[in-house]
């Protein structure tokens, strides 16, 4: 759901990262994919 709404924020879900302990991390980690069915 999280990549959804960062979707319709007009954000790419998959370049949005933050850096912890040295390494990369994305909100929506390797799971996160659009939901296409809800959007009208």
């Amino acid at each position: 759901m999280n990549a959804t709404i960062l979707y319709l924020m007009g954000l790419d879900h998959e370049k949005l990262t933050y850096r912890f302990s040295g390494r990369d991390y994305r909100l929506t980690d390797v799971f996160g994919k659009v939901v296409e069915d809800v959007l009208a």
